[in-house]
């Protein structure tokens, strides 16, 4: 039934956008991210190639038992929904799928989670205290936060937040919509493999190469429409929605991520401020002087765009695949 994904979509977001994420006892990509702590202690050794396998066996490993677990239980959805019902019966198995997948979609996204996190960061700032801003920084950002100033920790916290919108919502929204639970699972374990082990250090370099160039695939598509559609939300908040296109095209590919770039400087043209990471790039030609207001801005694009993403992408493409008869194998 076509109306099960749509639903289900707007059951997570609205979980997503009252109550934000679970305890972490209880959210999926936490227990991931122990599955994957757990396997690289087995896949590290001292020959460069082996390790580089030890990084490729820890991703499949890690895809493949979820993968397992979520076309399981669909199947088992896929099942109810196939038995020949009538009446408050087929309505109770339709509404017991579309509140299992919204609860799950809802954990493979990150939109109130982000928000609370950066607000924390901000909220230290106006304390000025440094040190507990640069700690709250380090939580969500992969640079040294230790020697940030002022500006530098503010400018981290609103990359961060544009980053967050294609890992932490229109990735996993766009997968969803190609293929179901399983593909939203995927792209956020994916993300969060990389986040752990992606980080070209001697302890990684080998150990995390695979699972950094898997984000880096399944990021290509969704970070560039994800910017043109800050762009639409841009226009909605009043932003600088020209300069932001400008932007985006000139410095989207100046990060050493081949996608990150692009929600970035998408953001710091449509607020016409300039994001810096010391020594690596500089993105958008406006103010250095990032305020309070222009995080505001920056939260308000974040659900905007969320919001219109599942607008023109993921319920088209859920429709479309359906009367293509691709969502009755999802």
């Amino acid at each position: 039934m076509i109306l099960i994904p749509i639903l289900a979509i707007v059951l997570a977001l609205s979980i997503d956008f009252a109550f934000g994420d679970p305890k972490n006892k209880y959210h999926p990509t936490v227990w991931a991210g122990k599955l994957v702590s757990k396997i690289v202690l087995l896949a590290r050794f001292n020959s460069q190639p082996l390790e580089k396998l030890g990084g490729v066996m820890t991703v499949i490993c890690v895809l493949v038992l979820i993968s397992i677990l979520i076309l399981s239980l669909s199947f088992v959805l896929q099942y109810l929904n196939n038995l020949e019902l009538n009446g408050i019966s087929k309505i109770l198995v339709w509404a017991l799928t579309v509140t299992v997948i919204g609860l799950l979609l809802k954990t493979a996204i990150a939109i109130k989670g982000m928000e609370q996190h950066a607000s924390k960061i901000m909220e230290a700032l106006s304390k000025n205290d440094l040190d507990d801003a640069r700690a709250k920084l380090s939580m969500i950002v992969k640079r040294n936060t230790k020697n940030l100033d002022r500006q530098h920790i503010i400018s981290a916290t609103l990359e961060s937040i544009s980053e967050n919108i294609v890992d932490g919502v229109t990735g996993p929204l766009f997968y969803f919509a190609i293929f179901g639970l399983v593909g939203a699972f995927i792209h956020r374990t994916v993300n969060t493999i990389d986040s752990m082990i992606g980080y070209k250090t001697d302890l990684f370099r080998n150990l995390g190469w695979f699972g950094a160039n898997c984000d880096k695939v399944l990021n290509y598509l969704p970070s560039r429409l994800t910017s043109f559609v800050m762009i639409l939300a841009s226009i909605i908040i009043r932003g600088n929605w020209r300069h932001s296109l400008e932007v985006m095209r000139r410095d989207g590919p100046k990060t050493e991520s081949p996608n990150a770039g692009f929600t970035m400087a998408t953001m710091a043209g449509a607020l016409d401020i300039r994001f810096e990471k010391l020594d690596h790039y500089v993105l958008g030609d406006g103010s250095s002087e990032i305020t309070e207001a222009h995080f505001r801005s920056a939260i308000s694009i974040l659900k905007l765009t969320t919001i219109l993403f599942v607008l023109l992408f993921t319920i088209p493409m859920i429709i479309v695949l359906s009367y293509l008869r691709w969502w009755s194998f999802v």
